[in-house]
């Protein structure tokens, strides 16, 4: 894949932790923050992604239906049709298929819960990202405020790798905002929600740029083809 386009990957062996709201979440801020174009890939066959972004009334950012076996093709066309960005969900679960798809990332996110069994799962995840040679990003969600876990599992974390400095909190407008296909910052831009995504949008674009030397995702103002096959109103599910 060439440098035009990046590529983060949302993995984790547990389910529940967050992975699917983290993505929608994350690529609208990107969209917001002139990080585009955006495309969502739903790799889940429980399709939650694909099923949130068909509600959304604003189609950015892009959803592009694909499969494991088509993912290289899916995402060299993505790269051809002008997309900056592309963020992808994963089942929880540890296949090979799985770390097939991290083999595309820039890099990896593992958003994990503050508690006892989701620290223990983490390990799988790491041999993968390890074993694939990609950076591996751990994201402390769904924590309770001051809860003394929560600093806990970061010092924990941190022994298996690099741990976003930004805390997602456990807050009912996340849930609330994924049921009509919007987000938190489209609903509120100034609530203590919207301003945890942003932050780490912005350490996560960071990263982006550091990783290829500097790269910025909007510099060359590319434009979308709006006819483009991966804009499909309806993602399958």
């Amino acid at each position: 894949m060439l440098s035009s386009m990046r590529v983060i990957v949302f993995a984790s062996q547990k389910g529940g932790s967050g992975k699917t709201t983290l993505s929608g979440h994350i690529a609208v801020e990107a969209e917001r923050q002139g990080a585009g174009p955006v495309a969502l890939i739903d790799t889940d066959p429980q399709g939650s992604l694909a099923k949130w972004w068909n509600a959304r009334k604003d189609p950015a950012p892009a959803f592009i239906q694909s499969v494991f076996s088509n993912l290289f093709y899916d995402l060299d066309s993505a790269r051809d049709e002008g997309f900056k960005l592309v963020v992808i969900d994963t089942p929880p679960a540890v296949t090979r298929a799985i770390s097939e798809v991290v083999s595309f990332a820039d890099i990896v996110v593992a958003p994990t819960r503050p508690s006892p069994h989701d620290l223990r799962a983490v390990g799988p995840t790491v041999d993968i990202a390890e074993a694939r040679g990609k950076p591996l990003i751990f994201v402390v969600n769904g924590a309770t405020q001051r809860a003394r876990i929560t600093s806990e599992a970061a010092v924990a974390l941190s022994q298996h790798g690099t741990v976003a400095p930004v805390t997602i909190h456990h807050r009912v407008d996340f849930a609330a905002s994924m049921i009509d296909g919007r987000t938190v910052m489209e609903i509120d831009p100034f609530c203590q929600s919207s301003q945890e995504i942003s932050a780490l949008w912005k350490y996560l674009d960071e990263r982006l740029q550091r990783a290829d030397g500097g790269y910025r995702a909007a510099d060359d103002g590319a434009m979308v083809n709006p006819q483009s096959r991966v804009f499909g109103r309806r993602a399958a599910q």
